[in-house]
């Protein structure tokens, strides 16, 4: 027991040093370069640099090699080095899609999902497709087990599907689910951070050891990472990061036998990609900015996402938005322990 959770805290430690020195060098490197977003929630629109979740990346990689290198040279590993490298592998891939997306920024505003921004990013089409990519290294290594508690059904075996058709469908959904819900400071991060320590706990009570390791990295990235984007952030996230975080959160439900837990935590994104459905997905979750610093739903008593359903609960600010939201995240994620602990998941 004293081996495995040192091997798992000195990779953890390892990705929240990383992180924060790689989000010191991008925030002032990817300005300078032009890769750039408009925070349209200030008195007047601010440019930030953009694509913070390429720190974060590294840091979640550098953990993982951590493990790696030691499970190498100076420590006979726990954990399938095999897996853990096609879970960097799958990282990385996503994150690099998020990254392409946020490459695209113009000089002059166009209209993109729903307002008029400087980024145009990727078609909507293209997202998925190039997701996908993601997820072959997880199928191709057979990741996960094939049998799924699925809650009044009971375990279901999926066989060869799982790896094939659930896997893909998986990655595909929940990294561009995770894409969708944003728009205020801090929110992107503060809800990543609810999911990744829920699924801490949870694997360290219930799942795996690589399911542990996993979410502790995520955890300490998000950890380190979130200070630079809360309320008056000092740097935009980006769709690498959402791109990223989501592999990660799917990865670790999968590698950590975490799948129908993964789901209640997911419930707030599965009912922000409908919301955003009803539109075609042409949606933007920023607010209209009152002169007292409030925020009002932009398509009035139309809700086509969660954070519109919040703005018409009554006026609110940036970090209060954000705040009811984060919130949300912890209440399914209490329920899916009490759920757990009734022996329903």
């Amino acid at each position: 027991m004293y081996h495995t959770y040192l091997t798992i805290l000195v990779p953890s430690i390892i990705s929240a040093v990383i992180t924060y020195i790689a989000t010191k060098f991008v925030s002032s490197y990817f300005f300078e370069a032009g890769i750039v977003a408009e925070d349209h929630n200030k008195e007047k629109p601010i440019i930030l640099p953009s694509s913070g979740g390429i720190a974060v990346a590294f840091g979640l990689i550098a953990g993982i090699l951590t493990y790696t290198f030691g499970g190498s040279f100076i420590y006979k590993p726990i954990l399938d080095i095999e897996k853990l490298l096609a879970t960097a592998l799958s990282i990385v891939l996503i994150a690099f899609v998020g990254f392409l997306d946020d490459l695209n920024v113009r000089q002059k505003r166009v209209r993109a999902t729903g307002m008029m921004d400087r980024k145009k990013g990727l078609k909507q089409w293209q997202k998925p497709l190039l997701t996908v990519l993601g997820a072959f290294p997880l199928m191709a290594i057979n990741a996960g087990v094939t049998y799924v508690h699925i809650p009044i059904i009971g375990v279901f075996d999926f066989g060869i599907f799982y790896p094939l058709i659930i896997i893909p469908l998986a990655v595909i959904f929940v990294s561009n689910a995770f894409n969708l819900l944003g728009g205020f400071d801090g929110l992107q991060t503060g809800m990543g951070l609810v999911a990744s320590f829920g699924m801490l706990v949870y694997s360290i009570l219930y799942g795996t050891n690589i399911g542990i390791l996993l979410s502790a990295l995520l955890f300490s990235s998000l950890l380190i990472f979130y200070p630079f984007n809360m309320y008056r952030a000092k740097i935009i996230p980006g769709d690498s990061f959402t791109y990223g975080v989501g592999a990660s959160l799917v990865a670790i439900m999968i590698m950590g036998n975490a799948e129908s837990f993964g789901v209640i935590i997911f419930i707030p994104w599965i009912i922000e990609f409908f919301l955003h459905a009803r539109k075609k997905f042409d949606v933007t979750d920023v607010g209209i900015r009152q002169k007292d610093g409030t925020f009002k739903a932009p398509y009035g008593k139309k809700i086509y996402s969660l954070t519109h359903l919040i703005m018409n609960i009554r006026p609110m600010k940036e970090y209060e938005v954000t705040a009811y939201l984060v919130a949300l995240e912890a209440i399914f994620l209490v329920l899916a322990f009490l759920l757990k602990f009734a022996g329903l998941l």
